[in-house]
């Protein structure tokens, strides 16, 4: 994997750990210290302390450009600490990391705004691809959830009426594309595609981009592959 091509601006992405096992965390950090452009900056037991040290790491100039969470957690949940730290000033992309693999889990993780969700039976290699992935702005499911979610959800139809262009950039964005991707898809300026997927988001009463995709999915469009949800080297 090209460093710079991974990493925006070629520096390392700064990875924030938390789980209530300190043998997963010892893991985690051990594996991710030595992928080169990653660099574990802290670590918790439990949500609000990850909250805590997590705004402290802000406070300082060190904040996490990702945070890998647990599902289940002392006190406030994975759920919870992704909503709190959303409300922090440039706040870190969340992943989940969970042994459930269900679809309501994963729901109710992706409406709450993470930016990935992956499985603790994944191979080790597949968290530091998530790890780009996450932080380069795209939507990460562990392939095994992206099948069972694609399985899992019918289409409920259209619960509002979109435009010939709304429906495109909705199928872009369902599919994990970059606003600059959407521009080049769709010969529009980038400008243009930022505030399509704006206005969509006020149409449709949605908060994020990762909500629009699934409520897109949800409405017949449908999620890219893992392999374009997160391709090697992003």
């Amino acid at each position: 994997m090209d460093v710079a091509a991974a990493t925006p601006g070629g520096g390392s992405v700064r990875v924030f750990i938390v789980d209530d096992h300190s043998i997963v965390r010892h893991g985690l950090t051990m594996y991710l210290s030595v992928a080169g452009d990653i660099e574990v900056v802290g670590e918790a037991a439990d949500g609000a302390e990850a909250v805590a040290r997590v705004a402290d790491l802000l406070a300082a100039g060190r904040a996490p450009d990702v945070a890998l969470v647990d599902l289940l957690l002392p006190g406030l949940d994975g759920i919870g600490v992704a909503a709190a730290l959303r409300e922090l000033p440039s706040p870190p992309r969340v992943m989940i990391l969970s042994s459930f693999g269900d679809v309501e889990h994963l729901r109710k993780a992706l409406l709450a705004g993470v930016s990935g969700y992956l499985l603790k039976s994944a191979p080790a290699e597949a968290i530091a691809d998530a790890v780009h992935a996450v932080h380069a702005g795209k939507l990460y499911l562990d392939p095994a959830l992206s099948a069972t979610l694609t399985q899992a959800v019918s289409p409920s139809g259209m619960a509002v009426s979109l435009t010939v262009r709304e429906r495109e950039v909705v199928a872009l964005v369902a599919k994990g594309r970059s606003n600059r991707d959407i521009a080049s898809a769709l010969y529009i300026s980038e400008r243009t595609a930022r505030t399509h997927v704006s206005h969509l988001l006020g149409k449709l009463g949605l908060k994020s981009r990762i909500q629009l995709a699934i409520w897109a999915h949800a409405n017949g469009f449908p999620l890219a592959p893992p392999e374009e949800l997160a391709p090697a080297g992003c």
